[in-house]
């Protein structure tokens, strides 16, 4: 109550500024409903909120907002919850637009694909289908080895049987390594005499040179370099699909999560010529930090129509469902292309990474590293370390280096992380995914510590939970189950004291979101002056039980005062 009426009396002094046609015009007034306003630690409710010219002008009780804005249209709310609008902490915008371009290789309960059969009649009915001719490159996405029932990767002989005649590449569901067949392989120059590039693999068959068409990490690079090539010629085409897919999950801000120069260009583009309905934030890719920090048409951390480039994004490890993140002990399976002391794989040197660093923090450029392993956060933490103490920096300085994924840190790297102003971006949809094969592979007691987002909000760290889409879907109602229950495809808990309340799984989208982001002073909670970005639920989070949550539907998405999706 306190909480409310202190929001009434700034309201208050902020609109004694504005004369009464201001403040009646065109305004919108939401009532009777749990209006969170996901202010503080602790659930904060307001009985009214008013938006107006795209920003919320009120927040407190329907009789002060009644006498107040007596001209609003009135919104009855009929005992939805309305929430800040979700703001997306990190998925691939561009990689799942790209999607649609591609066949769907996803299991259940994604896709279809059970077995390697599924995949290759995939394949093949998408061909038919899309009468695609011979010789022209065929895509696919989303086959995870360890759900199939083969539980190994398909072949380029597997691939041939269907499309001979084609050159064909299957990303796999983390990202971080594919399968091509022989004319996919032959048009890259991928051969028995290939050597493996610095940071990855070129899986062989046993006892043979000759590579069985699963590329790992870095290897995988120029197959998808040509693939984005061929598939972003159609980016405008499914632009406004991919937005609409994000606004019907109640996101308000999306994220491309590693963005080429073009794609920069091209999001710019659609931006300045008024296409954006959600807000869209950059993250650069490293490669191009130079030319990029140099480029005086690049304006890092400045929303420009809809679209801001907020930092860098740098990839330090692999994944750890595709044994390729980097560990500091082994894993504890067999891992493809690995015969001894199997930890995964960097994809740098420190010392590229430490110069990256420095060049980033020279520049006050915001980095984003995705790191999976605890042997990658090690690297990140000591390329800080080293940039700080080169450039005469604070250890502390509020940069908001974030770590991506963070999946597998360990206790003492988050004290780091507290003492060095990081923060994680965890990955709670692994519990589900992926939670029975990190047992196996890490064994119980690191399986356990993932996403460790308890122990990081007791630390004070303020962690925010995505979907890293396409890797697993957009869907932030589904990501705050995950982060509530944790719980397996088997149905196994996957550390449960790290099993959040709602409301923490709620602030890492939110609240927290806008605060990795520089936004908080625009979005991430329901307050006056901010942004009128929402999102109507048919339940609280709050007030279902916790198994219940992913059931929640999305009624509505508001952004900046008008309605961009409703069921």
């Amino acid at each position: 109550m306190k909480h409310i009426l202190s929001l009434i009396l700034i309201f208050n002094l902020f609109s004694c500024k504005e004369n009464n046609k201001d403040s009646n015009e065109s305004s919108k007034l939401y009532y009777n409903g749990d209006i969170l306003t996901m202010e503080g630690d602790s659930p904060q409710y307001a009985e009214a909120i008013v938006a107006q010219n795209g920003k919320i002008v009120f927040v407190g009780t329907k009789l002060k907002a009644e006498s107040k804005f007596k001209n609003s249209e009135k919104i009855d709310l009929k005992g939805k919850t309305l929430l800040p609008g979700f703001i997306d902490p990190h998925s691939h915008f561009g990689m799942v637009s790209n999607t649609m371009g591609q066949v769907d290789l996803n299991p259940k309960p994604v896709g279809n694909v059970t077995n390697i059969s599924d995949i290759l009649k995939n394949l093949k009915k998408y061909k038919e289908d899309k009468k695609i001719p011979d010789g022209e490159w065929i895509f696919g996405w989303g086959y995870d080895d360890g759900e199939l029932t083969e539980k190994r990767h398909p072949t380029k002989k597997d691939v041939d049987k269907v499309l001979p005649n084609n050159p064909v590449y299957l990303q796999h569901t983390s990202g971080h390594m594919g399968v091509a067949n022989t004319l996919g392989l032959e048009s890259l120059k991928v051969s028995a005499a290939t050597k493996n590039p610095d940071g990855g693999t070129i899986v062989r068959f046993p006892n043979s040179s000759d590579p069985t068409g699963l590329v790992q990490e870095t290897a995988m690079y120029p197959f998808v370099r040509l693939m984005m090539e061929k598939l972003d010629s159609k980016q405008a085409e499914f632009f406004d699909t991919t937005q609409d897919y994000y606004a019907s999950n109640g996101i308000t801000t999306a994220q491309d999560g590693m963005t080429s120069r073009e794609s920069i260009k091209f999001f710019q583009s659609q931006a300045d010529a008024g296409k954006f309905k959600i807000d869209l934030i950059a993250l650069a890719g490293y490669s191009e930090l130079e030319s990029n920090l140099g480029d005086t048409t690049l304006h890092f951390k400045t929303y420009k129509n809809g679209f801001k480039i907020q930092g860098t994004k740098i990839v330090a490890d692999g994944s750890p469902q595709g044994k390729t993140a980097f560990f500091s002990k082994p894993f504890l399976t067999e891992v493809p292309g690995c015969h001894h002391d199997c930890r995964g794989l960097p994809s740098l040197t420190q010392e590229n990474l430490n110069n990256l660093f420095e060049t980033a923090y020279a520049k006050d450029n915001q980095l984003f590293i995705h790191c999976n392993g605890d042997a990658s956060i090690d690297m990140v933490l000591l390329a800080h370390e080293n940039a700080c103490k080169k450039l005469n920096q604070l250890l502390d300085k509020d940069r908001r280096t974030i770590v991506i994924h963070s999946q597998f840190v360990r206790p003492e790297q988050l004290d780091k992380f507290v003492k060095y102003n990081m923060e994680p971006s965890f990955f709670t949809n692994h519990a589900y995914f992926w939670g029975d094969v990190h047992v196996q592979n890490l064994g119980k007691a690191r399986a356990d510590f993932l996403s460790p987002m308890v122990t990081a909000k007791k630390l004070g760290l303020k962690p925010t939970n995505h979907s890293d889409a396409t890797v697993t879907p957009i869907d932030p109602i589904f990501t705050i189950w995950t982060a509530v229950n944790r719980v397996s495809r088997s149905g196994q808990v996957i550390g449960a004291s790290e099993r959040t309340t709602p409301y923490l799984a709620l602030q890492a989208i939110t609240a927290f979101a806008a605060y990795e982001l520089f936004d908080e002073k625009l979005k991430g909670t329901l307050t006056a002056g901010k942004l009128a970005d929402f999102v109507i639920l048919d339940k609280n989070p709050l007030k279902v039980q916790p198994m219940e949550i992913k059931n929640i539907q999305i009624l509505e998405t508001i952004k900046e005062g008008k309605t961009i999706f409703k069921k």
